[in-house]
This record gives structure tokens, C-alpha cells and sequence, in this order.
């Protein structure tokens, strides 16, 4: 029996931009999947600032809806705190798309508003962590195009739920899905014990982001490029 036969705790937020150490948390989601079925937990914040235009045509939110109906930061994360770190101190692996970003953003938040972090609560790093972008990377290197979830939707014959994307309930079943046809697909990533798995991913996303960094230096861009640091950013914790 391989470990994505559950339980797998999948986790995707929809926020108010793209930076994870500044930007804030509009909607969140949790789905618990294992051999009983898949089941969502969905929350929606008001972050207490304005959602930008840009992000609202992203995941629909606007500030006067999160204003109305969200509920406040502190408690959205103590709950999404606390079901993190039970997952992770129980061993079962949390399964997110990008997961540096979302990762880090939480690690972020929590200590913005004075709470303790999911390491914190864990008394450690964040791990078992599986990422299906990292995997696609590495498994398939030399796949020329964009990895967006919608890409790898499209790949691996997923099709979301609602028919689309940028919900945080749907892209995580999107991302659950992707990862059960990434494995089929690459068999030898559900024989890989998870704490091999995680270290992997780990060394895998550092490889793939000095390569990305190569190439941009050679095009000539200017700016950070990608981090090296996978799951969450060392800036965060």
C-alpha cells in the first residue's frame, strides 16, 4: 500500500497578491482525502485590507464581500493552524500546488497576528510536504511550456470541479487529482517512502531553481529570481 492511498490532507489559499511574506489570506481550504472519501473545509477572511482589483478577478472575492461575510484572520488561522499541525504530527503528508507560497504565507500570517507557527506547534519543520509542481519538475524536466495548475489539469486529464480554477476548495481537489495521475504516471514516486520523498523534493525544487536562476542570469533579467528554499522560506520561520 502506497502513501496516496490516504489519508493525504490537501491545502491551496486564494490571497490578496503574490508575495507570501506581505500579502494576506482572502479564502482558504483544506481537504482531507483517504480511502473514505474527500472532504473540504473552506474558509473565508476579511484580511483587513483592500483586496486588490487583481486579485479579486483572480479568485472573485472582492473587500466589500470579505468585509460582509469573512471572519476574522486570528480565528480563520488558529483553526487552519491547528489542523496543519495535527496533520503534520501525525505523519500525513499536506499536499499543496506551489506549496512554498502557501506555506509561507500561513508562517507569515500566524506571525502577524501573534500566533504560534504550524513549526511552532510541531516543534519542527514542516514535513511530510508533497508538491505536484516540484514533482512535474523533476519527473519531467525536459516537458517544454508553462506548469500552472490549469497546464497539468489539462496533462493529466483532470478536470476541475464547477469547471474552473482559482477557488481554493477546487484547486485543491484539482491538485489531489493531478497528484494520484502524477504517481500513476511515474510509479516509482508512490514507492518512495515519504520522509525520502520530502528530502527529495526538497533537493529537487533547489536543483530546478539554481537552473532557473542560470538561465535568467544569462537572458539578463535583473532581480531575486527564485528562492532556494522549498517548503517554506527560511524568512518566514
Amino acid at each position: 500500500m502506497s502513501w496516496i492511498d490516504g489519508p493525504l490532507l490537501g491545502f491551496d489559499t486564494e490571497t490578496t497578491g503574490v508575495d507570501p511574506l506581505r500579502d494576506r489570506i482572502v479564502t482558504v481550504a483544506l481537504v482531507h482525502r483517504d480511502a473514505s472519501g474527500t472532504r473540504p473545509q473552506t474558509w473565508l477572511v476579511d484580511p483587513g485590507v483592500e483586496i486588490p482589483a487583481a486579485a479579486s478577478s483572480v479568485h472573485g472575492i472582492t473587500t466589500e464581500h470579505a468585509r460582509a461575510h469573512g471572519r476574522r484572520p486570528v480565528e480563520v488561522l488558529e483553526e487552519v493552524a491547528t489542523e496543519l499541525a495535527k496533520a503534520f504530527s501525525a505523519g500525513t503528508p499536506v499536499v499543496a500546488f506551489n506549496a512554498c507560497y502557501d506555506l509561507t504565507l500561513v508562517e507569515a500570517e500566524l506571525r502577524r497576528h501573534g500566533l504560534p507557527t504550524v513549526a511552532d506547534r510541531v516543534g519542527g519543520p514542516l514535513a511530510p510536504v508533497i508538491d505536484p509542481l516540484v514533482l512535474d519538475r523533476e519527473h519531467d524536466r525536459y516537458r517544454k511550456g508553462k506548469r500552472t495548475l490549469g497546464v497539468m489539469c489539462e496533462l493529466y486529464g483532470v478536470t476541475p470541479a464547477d469547471g474552473g480554477l482559482h477557488s481554493a476548495d477546487v484547486d485543491v481537489v484539482a491538485t489531489l487529482d493531478v497528484l494520484a495521475a502524477l504517481v500513476a504516471r511515474f510509479p516509482a514516486i508512490g514507492r518512495t517512502d515519504l520522509e525520502s520523498l520530502h528530502a527529495a523534493q526538497v533537493a529537487g525544487h533547489r536543483r530546478w531553481a539554481q537552473r532557473f536562476n542560470e538561465w535568467r542570469a544569462g537572458k539578463g533579467f535583473e532581480g531575486p529570481g527564485a528562492s532556494l528554499e522549498w517548503p517554506v522560506l527560511d524568512s518566514a520561520t
